[in-house]
């Protein structure tokens, strides 16, 4: 059953957002070389606490984390480790900020460059700049009377029209009371438009391009019951925005 929020529900979200928002673009200031995946998390927790959020992830049965931290093949999940950031890596932060009732959720994908060398562009920064376009050309679909499969069909169409691959077993959400709510937002289209979910004033969605530089198998790893990998140890890519739905633009929630 698909929640729609109230303009008051939607402005607390909102509030929420924002401080998601500036706890993650910080926490993406401090990805560098030498840096643990822990002591990301550990910053992520401090400043949500510090800017009147709760931790969402935490609130999730079994998970004892701010983050989850997608690092090379790690496609989403992944439970911060010691293990120490190495130039090349790439590193996605996935977090989530409970406020005044509220989820918000978010994630966003980087690499790891050494500043003091040039370093041309290549295929990695060419897939990480075609998932975050996918990401906003799915959020450009999402408006009341369109439907859900608006979105799949965009986000689709930019992510497998480069070659890579769309995890089809991992789907964006509904996001508001609970971290993940009705419906679901794949980034993908399996069947017809309109046998998806039509896009409503007041519903508040988390979409969500989970992708692969290779195919788009995923195995679990590491025995945590978490960390899910791309099953031939390509790179994966994540990109995520909260949003609510209007009749015109999207609102974006985590801005």
């Amino acid at each position: 059953m698909i929640d729609l929020k109230t303009k008051q529900e939607i402005e607390i979200m909102k509030t929420g957002g924002k401080i998601l928002a500036d706890v993650l673009f910080e926490v993406l200031k401090n990805i560098k070389i030498g840096v643990s995946e822990i002591e990301l998390d550990q910053l992520a927790e401090k400043l949500i606490l510090e800017k009147g959020g709760e931790p969402g992830f935490k609130k999730v049965e079994g998970y004892k984390h701010a983050i989850c931290i997608s690092t090379n093949d790690v496609v989403v999940h992944g439970i911060p480790t010691n293990y120490k950031l190495k130039e090349g890596d790439v590193v996605g932060i996935d977090c989530g900020v409970y406020y005044k009732g509220f989820h918000t959720d978010m994630a966003q994908t980087v690499r790891i460059k050494d500043k003091g060398l040039r370093i041309k562009e290549d295929e990695i920064d060419e897939f990480l700049k075609i998932g975050e376009k996918a990401m906003w050309e799915g959020i450009k679909a999402a408006k009341a009377g369109q439907r859900v499969g608006d979105i799949s069909k965009a986000i689709q169409g930019i992510v497998e029209g480069q070659g890579y691959s769309v995890v089809k077993s991992l789907v964006g959400h509904g996001v508001g009371r609970e971290l993940h709510e009705d419906p679901e937002v794949p980034g993908f289209l399996d069947g017809s438009i309109l046998e998806t979910a039509l896009l409503e004033e007041g519903m508040t969605i988390a979409i969500e391009v989970i992708y692969n530089m290779g195919k788009s198998d995923v195995i679990y790893s590491g025995g945590d019951g978490w960390t899910i990998k791309s099953k031939d140890g390509s790179l994966s890519g994540l990109f995520e925005r909260s949003i609510a739905i209007n009749n015109g633009e999207s609102l974006i929630l985590t801005k």
